[in-house]
């Protein structure tokens, strides 16, 4: 009978006293239930994957910023995502969350033999070691060198895991020296690219200068995505402050000379480097 307006429609109270986990199951099973929410039902896995990237995104934000509060809230974020696409997968009797929990849990237990069985490490690399050994076990087929790197990642963390699996074969440089000269081999060819004013031969070069400096990344212990990142945040604390700087001096930065510009920018680089 359709509701004339004068009365709201009754609708089930969102459960209670569960335990959170469960709550929260029981809200998103609610959500996508046939008198649920119409946004809700519409959505596939596929539907979601965005929505997961910006969470995700977003909790390294909140990461690297220091931040419990936002850390918190994205990780809830990131944890819906989770639970919706386990309440897809039951809907059709393929998984369900608590497959999910119980699939890592034992995983986690057979890849750390040196904490529930009699395998020893002494150190974080004899950790990977062994993780990789289990993992290699695991697979029903032989893998290749590189298979297991998925090619959604973004390019610079793409790069980073291809180079990573082939140095485990022993195709890599065997040290710091011959990444470096074939950061100035890369570097030259790039410049030559360049003069040529071939589209084509620049984007080559330049990708394999981006590369090796990847390489370069990963035998430094570190990752080239996050110098990135952090290279980036530190250009935007020091632009939008040197723009500060010269609208307090009434100047234009769109006519204002290189000269001017440096000016502000070294005032920025070192009230930044003073904080």
């Amino acid at each position: 009978m359709p509701n004339d307006g004068a009365t709201p429609p009754t609708r089930p109270a969102p459960p209670q006293g569960l335990p959170p986990i469960e709550r929260l199951t029981a809200i998103m099973a609610r959500l996508r239930a046939p008198d649920g929410c119409p946004w809700d039902r519409e959505q596939t896995h596929q539907s979601l994957r965005r929505y997961l990237e910006e969470e995700a995104a977003e909790l390294i934000d909140a990461i690297d910023q220091s931040d419990d509060d936002a850390m918190r809230d994205e990780l809830g974020d990131v944890l819906l995502q989770v639970v919706f696409h386990a309440q897809l997968a039951a809907e059709r009797d393929a998984f369900t969350l608590d497959d999910v929990a119980t699939a890592i849990a034992d995983k986690l237990v057979r890849r750390h033999p040196h904490v529930f069985s009699d395998a020893t490490a002494a150190h974080a690399g004899d950790v990977e070691a062994i993780w990789q050994a289990v993992k290699d076990t695991e697979r029903a087929q032989p893998r290749g060198p590189l298979d297991g790197v998925p090619a959604s990642l973004s390019p610079l963390t793409r790069a980073h895991e291809v180079t990573r699996k082939a140095a485990r074969t022993g195709f890599d440089w065997p040290n710091l020296d011959g990444v470096l000269a074939k950061l100035d081999e890369e570097t030259a060819e790039l410049r030559e690219a360049i003069a040529t004013d071939d589209p084509n031969r620049i984007e080559d070069e330049l990708g394999d200068l981006l590369f090796v400096l990847v390489n370069l990344a990963r035998k430094l212990d570190l990752r080239a995505a996050d110098a990135l990142r952090r290279a980036t945040t530190k250009f935007e604390t020091r632009f939008l402050r040197s723009l500060e700087i010269l609208a307090q001096d009434g100047v234009d930065p769109t006519t204002a000379t290189l000269e001017r510009i440096d000016v502000a920018w070294d005032q920025a680089k070192a009230e930044q480097r003073g904080q």
